[in-house]
């Protein structure tokens, strides 16, 4: 099972589950905990290869929505957490995509940081000089120059060191499982029924997140559950970079899911009775 971590208010609240992005791990939401759990029980999980997971089973050679989906409901499975909601940043919004795709049962809503949904030609570029050198060049080499062209300004540097910092946990061969995995991403996005399972989501992303925030604009407005919030002067990791501002809208958001939720509860309750 996944590495995980919990902190739990009381039985009566909602959890909110957590997934960091690729090199990162649990560490990455060290700005959300203090306000987060406040309000709500709190899981991070380290994806595989990450952070307390990174000897989990190493046999497997490819990663796939499906498997990935699958870790994160066994998780579930043994907290007895039936449904929750869900942060992600970076891979962590692809994971999550993967998961309404293939357990959206188990999602009450969901916050996509920093999303990806679709790769640009760039990044495309990028992927394809990377695949060239991974298996040669050291791959926190190939890691640092991604994290600089990801978030390349000085007030990026914070949210770009972290992410570092915590990948030298990562180890070459579980960087190159990911980096596979990668190539897989815009097929992803593309398979969840938005008509059939209709799960409400924000996606929070910085205006200078040159990546990834074009495809976000263009595929939320197809998505009548999504909301797109924008954090001005912000780059890739929104919830380190402008954490404060990431937080409000995050719980605000979470907290008015929860009302309409009891709403409906106590609507249909009135006219079962």
């Amino acid at each position: 099972m996944l590495h995980h971590e919990t902190h739990i208010l009381s039985s009566e609240h909602d959890w909110v589950v957590f997934l960091h992005g690729l090199g990162g791990n649990s560490n990455i939401w060290y700005k959300q905990i203090k306000e987060f759990k406040k309000h709500f029980n709190l899981l991070f999980i380290d994806l595989r290869d990450h952070g307390g997971s990174v000897d989990y089973d190493p046999d497997t050679l490819t990663y796939t929505p499906e498997v990935l989906s699958r870790d994160v409901v066994q998780v579930l499975d043994y907290l007895s957490i039936e449904k929750a909601h869900f942060a992600g940043i970076s891979l962590g919004s692809v994971v999550l995509h993967a998961l309404h795709i293939y357990a959206p049962n188990r999602i009450k809503s969901m916050i996509l940081g920093g999303a990806i949904i679709r790769l640009t030609s760039m990044a495309k570029v990028i992927l394809r000089t990377g695949n060239l050198l991974k298996s040669i060049v050291p791959y926190m080499w190939l890691y640092k120059t991604f994290a600089l062209i990801l978030m390349p300004k000085a007030h990026h540097k914070k949210s770009r060191d972290v992410f570092i910092q915590e990948a030298k946990k990562l180890r070459q061969k579980g960087f190159i499982k990911w980096y596979r995995f990668a190539a897989k991403v815009c097929k992803i996005y593309p398979q969840i029924d938005t008509e059939k399972n209709v799960i409400p989501k924000l996606y929070i992303m910085g205006d200078q997140d040159y990546m990834f925030l074009g495809p976000v604009k263009e595929n939320t407005v197809k998505d009548k559950a999504a909301k797109l919030h924008i954090i001005e002067a912000c780059g890739h990791v929104c919830n380190i970079e402008k954490y404060k501002e990431f937080n409000h809208k995050a719980i605000s958001f979470f907290k008015e899911q929860e009302l309409l939720s009891s709403t409906l509860l106590i609507k249909n309750s009135t006219n079962i009775a």
